[in-house]
């Protein structure tokens, strides 16, 4: 049985047309056999549209005509990728609740050619890849930093109930505080706050503090407001969620808001903070399950960074 469905965004006024199959286990028909095995570290580049680039690291295993994977970018991954393999063709998607993803490629040798990647109905890029087992995207600590000019991070936006929340009050004062820039739509930031409510659960420290800066994508600011207390009750989120913006995400709007910063390159975007109100790291986007070794890795430094800063 076949039903007929869409997937609305009502925020960015994006309708997806969805047929829904019950009991089919299959994500992509007329499988077949093929000798081609993708299994290892591609090297990519994407090209949008108005020909600007962003770079890629393709991390997949197969197993037989299965492929499971993820791509990991300079703002995050695109989280648990599932797909197959048919004649010399590389089929890939993920539907993560937020962004249904489809990615369609030709593998000639060691190359990755023709590739396109569509975003619902409304966004396609190309792209190119090849397979190089060394390849690293730049370390995620040293693209956001403080402008010239700059020497600490600040803040000043209402909580959910109104109440203007700024980094010089009295609750952040003496303590490290770790500012999350993030909004409710992205799945990194979903990752990401589950791992950071996880933290604080298991690890209750007087002297640290976390913070989140909301750029929201809801048109009004009740209905930002009602999913962003939605998503604090669904993920156990116990510190605050400020509004810094509604209507828009667009990250140069968000730089606006946050001009310390040379730019908002990611949602989410972490900033640790020390005791004596320097800025001492950010870490731009966020490596979630999908990237295994990469998230655990993650982890470690998380917790070892946010120890050191405690103990000083």
């Amino acid at each position: 049985m076949i039903t007929e469905a869409k997937f609305i965004k009502e925020s960015l006024d994006r309708v997806v047309p969805v047929n829904i199959s019950y009991g089919e286990k299959n994500r992509f028909l007329d499988v077949g056999t093929s000798e081609i095995d993708v299994s290892g570290v591609w090297e990519m580049l994407f090209t949008e549209d108005d020909a600007s680039t962003f770079i890629a690291k393709g991390i997949l295993e197969q197993q037989g005509s299965k492929v499971t994977g993820t791509f990991r970018t300079t703002t995050g991954d695109h989280r648990f990728l599932e797909g197959v393999v048919r004649d010399n063709e590389l089929l890939l998607s993920v539907f993560d609740g937020a962004h249904a993803f489809l990615y369609t490629v030709d593998i000639i040798g060691d190359e990755m050619k023709n590739g396109a990647f569509y975003y619902g109905n409304h966004y396609k890029s190309t792209f190119i890849g090849k397979r190089n087992a060394e390849y690293e995207l730049p370390h995620e600590d040293s693209l956001t930093f403080l402008k010239e000019g700059f020497d600490s991070f600040d803040f000043s936006f209402p909580d959910l109930s109104g109440k203007q929340v700024s980094l010089s009050d009295s609750r952040f004062q003496d303590k490290v505080v770790i500012a999350q820039i993030m909004g409710s739509w992205c799945p990194n930031f979903i990752d990401e706050s589950k791992y950071y409510a996880e933290y604080i659960r298991d690890n209750s420290n007087p002297n640290v503090e976390f913070v989140a800066l909301a750029f929201e994508y809801a048109r009004t600011e009740d209905k930002a407001k009602a999913g962003l207390m939605r998503l604090k009750k669904t993920l156990g989120v116990n510190y605050p969620i400020l509004l810094a913006q509604y209507g828009s995400s667009d990250k140069e709007l968000a730089q606006q808001k946050l001009p310390m910063l040379n730019h908002v390159l990611s949602y989410p975007t972490t900033i640790f903070i020390d005791k004596s109100g320097d800025v001492r790291k950010i870490h731009t986007g966020y490596n979630g399950p999908a990237t295994g070794e990469k998230f655990l890795e993650f982890e470690n430094e998380f917790e070892t960074f946010l120890d050191l800063l405690v103990s000083e």
